[in-house]
């Protein structure tokens, strides 16, 4: 999986088309990352002690790597990303401008 936790995404399909978020956290066995504001599902929460009253919470769900598209720090364009191998250095880089990550 190409896509990291802290990298910036352009979300490609969902009902979040379009929106720009940064990974929160990321699930490679699932191909799938958490993304910051984005596919908000709302989660009922009890309440804890006696006189409270319950909430209803939102909390990001897993989107698949599939729908999602890295934003390059250098260019600022959405694009794919590659590897390099040079030596024993591994390093993804951007498709558009060829500028490391």
């Amino acid at each position: 999986m190409k896509i990291k936790k802290g990298d910036t995404v352009l979300i490609m399909a969902g009902k979040d088309r379009g929106k720009k978020g940064k990974i929160i956290q990321s699930f490679p066995k699932e191909n799938a990352v958490l993304v910051e504001g984005a596919n908000l599902k709302k989660k009922h929460a009890k309440a804890k002690r006696q006189g409270e009253s319950g909430q209803i919470v939102q909390i990001p769900a897993p989107i698949s790597v599939s729908n999602v598209l890295a934003i390059c720090p250098k260019c600022g364009k959405p694009s794919r990303l590659g590897y390099k191998i040079e030596g024993k250095n591994k390093y993804r880089y951007c498709k558009k401008c060829k500028k490391e990550l």
